[in-house]
Parts: structure tokens; C-alpha cells; sequence
């Protein structure tokens, strides 16, 4: 089977959040690891669902 690729705006508009913040987030190690292929930025979509599933909280903070 074929990997399933999402751009960038793709994956922006999946998350409903400005393709510039995906920017920031590569820069500075933050979320999902991309791909570029011919100097294009893409996703895979395994890894995308991963990361989404990984990315499941019970809680919004740590207790001490």
C-alpha cells in the first residue's frame, strides 16, 4: 500500500490552525516529523495519527 502524504495547508486545516504555526513548530523541534519531497514540506498520515493519538490527555496539568 501506498503511504498517504498531507501538505502542510492540509494539515493545517485538519488541526484548524495557520500553516505558519506548522512552520514554527518545525523550526523549533515541536510537533509531527515531516518529509520533503522536491523541496515540499508533507506529512505522512500514519504519523500524523499517531502523533494525534499520542497526543491524549486525561488531565490539562501535572499534580504534586
Amino acid at each position: 500500500m501506498q503511504p498517504v502524504f498531507l501538505a502542510q495547508r492540509d494539515l493545517a486545516v485538519r488541526w484548524h490552525m495557520s500553516p505558519r504555526t506548522l512552520e514554527r513548530w518545525r523550526w523549533s523541534g515541536k510537533g509531527p516529523a515531516f518529509v520533503k519531497l522536491g523541496g515540499r514540506v508533507v506529512y505522512r498520515l500514519e504519523v500524523i495519527e499517531t502523533f494525534e493519538a499520542e497526543g491524549n490527555r486525561t488531565i490539562t496539568g501535572r499534580f504534586q
